[in-house]
């Protein structure tokens, strides 16, 4: 299953089958070196009036399997309820659940949405993992290897990025002036541009926080999935980005 690309039919008749002989399906979105992967079910609130469940980050198989043990769970009557931790999920780690908030469900859950008459009429939660010391992602003595490996789907719904907010991204004067941000890269190594024009003159460039460069603009959160080596382009504020491989040599 793949949520960058258009509506799979054939996917969406499996999903409806799955649902209707075993009460719920499961999707499972790969992972790649900048984005993790994640696990959700399709169907426990069609099925049995439980908020559908959606975990990232841990190995793929792990996920599937978790997520499987919790609607099988879920089947023969078990409730798990938001903001309450649980030590008897992932090997005796604590988790929690978070309600996950509407805003992020055009970005993870289409396919529920899909299944759900094109609405968002479903509740969500999100299993939220500890790192081996017992820390949740929100603990100051979190493993920061494991910083971005769980989007919090409750919260930050103004900055959908998965870097810190103070990153310094560049741009240039033209955006200060008001000019809207048309040209959007996402370099190999990381960094982030956001300009106004293609092939912007970097005598005129300014640093800014990632975080302010989004209140300023908060369309750019569109693109929080672009990847590395990857650039967007509009025509303007009103237009949709186009996705393309940046190629170096074009420059």
């Amino acid at each position: 299953m793949d949520l960058n690309n258009q509506f799979d039919a054939e996917l969406g008749d499996d999903i409806l089958e799955n649902i209707k002989e075993n009460g719920y399906h499961i999707g499972v979105i790969e992972g790649d070196d900048y984005l993790p992967a994640f696990a959700f079910s399709i169907g426990l609130y069609k099925s049995y009036q439980h908020p559908e469940i959606i975990v990232f980050g841990l190995p793929m198989e792990m996920m599937k399997v978790t997520i499987n043990t919790l609607c099988d769970a879920v089947k023969k009557g078990t409730k798990y309820k938001a903001n309450t931790e649980y030590n008897d999920i992932l090997n005796k780690f604590p988790v929690k659940f978070l309600e996950v908030n509407k805003a992020y469900y055009s970005d993870y859950l289409r396919y529920n949405s899909w299944v759900y008459d094109h609405s968002n009429n479903f509740p969500a939660v999100q299993l939220v993992w500890t790192d081996n010391k017992g820390n949740f992602p929100w603990d100051t003595g979190f493993n920061s290897k494991w910083k971005f490996n769980q989007p919090l789907l409750d919260r930050n719904i103004d900055f959908k990025f998965y870097e810190d907010k103070d990153l310094e991204v560049y741009t240039t004067k033209y955006t200060f002036k008001g000019n809207p941000i048309r040209w959007v890269y996402h370099t190999k190594d990381g960094g982030w541009e956001f300009h106004s024009e293609e092939h912007p003159d970097f005598e005129d460039a300014q640093s800014i926080r990632l975080s302010e460069l989004i209140k300023m603009d908060p369309t750019l959160n569109q693109l929080f999935e672009l990847n590395y080596g990857k650039f967007a382009t509009r025509k303007d504020l009103n237009s949709p980005w186009g996705i393309y491989d940046h190629n170096e040599e074009d420059e």
